[in-house]
């Protein structure tokens, strides 16, 4: 008997570990964001998988893939290059989500600029 409640015990223990680990990091998702630049604000659609892929999509300068998404508890971090008439931008982003709200900075050769979001 006393195997046997050894062996739920070990049992409930594994479920419950399962489950506070489970789920997909919490950026992940599509969000609405603006970035505040030098050229005034810009609109774009981010998307973040739980693969560590995505793509943004400016209004003003089309997609592009994100590289190297990584999440660490509510942190994200990505690299994504911006074409720009024939110039890469590289710009790279690091902030975090709270809940539907996510804020963060773009940094680049020209300097640093905010950027928020509201998921979708």
């Amino acid at each position: 008997m006393e195997k046997l409640v050894k062996g739920w015990l070990l049992l409930s223990l594994a479920a419950l570990v399962a489950c506070a680990v489970g789920g997909p990091p919490p950026g992940v998702g599509v969000w609405g964001a603006e970035m505040t630049t030098p050229l005034g604000a810009l609109t774009a659609t981010l998307t973040l998988n739980e693969d560590g892929s995505g793509a943004v999509s400016l209004d003003a300068l089309g997609r592009a893939d994100l590289d190297g998404v990584t999440y660490e508890g509510n942190a994200i971090a990505f690299v994504v290059e911006i074409d720009l008439q024939g110039q890469t931008l590289v710009l790279e982003f690091s902030g975090t989500v709270e809940g539907d709200a996510l804020t963060g900075e773009l940094s680049s050769d020209f300097g640093a600029f905010a950027l928020t979001g509201t998921r979708q």
